[in-house]
Formats: C-alpha cells, structure tokens, sequence
C-alpha cells in the first residue's frame, strides 16, 4: 500500500503538483492543508481536511508532508511552512515527475518539487524547499541553494550558484559561473550577466 502525503496550500501550485504525485504515483494523497474558511471545499478532487492548527493533530495519521504553495517575491511563507513541518516531525520527500529528466550525478534535497520537462543535469545540487518549475533547466555544477524557486522556461547555465531564497523568473537566463544574491528576485525574461 502506498504511504500517504499531505499538501499544504490549495492553490495553483498545488494543482500542479498534484499533476506530480499522480504521474509518479509513489503516494496517496490524504488531504490538503489551507485556511479554516476553505475546510470542506475541494482542489481537483482532493478535499481541504484541515489548517496549519490541525498538523499536529494530522501527523498521528500522516508521516508525509509537501509545501503546495508557490513561492513569488518571497521564500518566507514557505521557509516558515518547512520548519514548521520539521518541529513536528514531518517526513518532506523529494516529488520528481516521471516527465523530468534528473540526471542520476545530481543531488536532490529534501521537500524539493521536480515539475514536469524540467531538466537537472549532472553533478548540479538543488537544496531543500525549492521548486524547479515545468520547463526551468539546471545546468551541470550549478548549486541552488534552500527555498528558491527557479520558474517555468528559465535556464541557469553551467556552473551558477543560486542562492538561498531566490526566485528566478519565467524564461530568465543566466550566463555561466556566476553568483545570484540571497534572496534575489529575478524578473521574467531577465538575462543576468
């Protein structure tokens, strides 16, 4: 039998991995996490069961958790989630879409979202709490570091560090061996040099 996950925000994003975990199909999804006011209403499905207030109360059932709420000028909601999460003891797993390609030289961390057609290659690190959207490609040696979320159609050539907390807009590039800030917001369509 499948171990069970929660999904901990019901809006778009969790749409989309939602889209993941069936493809995968490693884990049931028991309910989704949102505000009090939402409880009873359903995302594609699968129903809000409870809000933060309740994941102590929900681990008893459910060891596995995963952040389904995006992230766009700030990491904080979802770096606040993550550690929230870990106190209590939550298991984050890796989520990697069967359409993805993940080369087997690169290291994956924890409660990372590997969406659909993205492209990790060889020996690029990605740290825990990100989301590497549908389409984004991680170059070979590129370090991203915790809570970033590189976006859909972006590209990080070779050898780029990202760096804790960025966002990396949709069909941004950047050149090859270069450093991106903490917390740095990169607009959509952005060459950074």
């Amino acid at each position: 039998m499948k171990e069970q996950i929660l999904l901990i925000g019901g809006g778009g994003h969790c749409r989309s991995v939602i889209d993941v975990i069936e493809l995968e199909g490693k884990y049931t999804i028991a309910g989704i996490i949102d505000k009090k006011e939402l409880i009873g209403q359903d995302v594609i499905g699968y129903e809000i069961i409870g809000s933060d207030d309740n994941l102590q109360e929900l681990f008893k059932e459910c060891k596995n958790a995963v952040i389904t709420i995006g992230q766009l000028r700030s990491s904080d909601i979802r770096v606040k989630l993550f550690n929230k999460l870990k106190n209590i003891g939550y298991n984050l797993p890796t989520l990697i879409s069967p359409l993805a390609y993940v080369s087997k030289h690169s290291n994956i961390e924890e409660g990372t979202v590997i969406m659909h057609q993205a492209l990790i290659n060889a020996n690029a690190k990605i740290g825990k709490n990100c989301i590497i959207n549908t389409k984004a490609l991680v170059e070979h040696d590129c370090i991203v570091e915790n809570n970033c979320h590189i976006s859909t159609s972006s590209v990080i050539n070779g050898g780029v560090r990202v760096k804790d907390g960025t966002f990396f807009g949709s069909n941004a590039t950047s050149k090859e061996a270069i450093e991106i800030q903490e917390n740095s917001f990169i607009k959509a369509g952005s060459i950074i040099k």
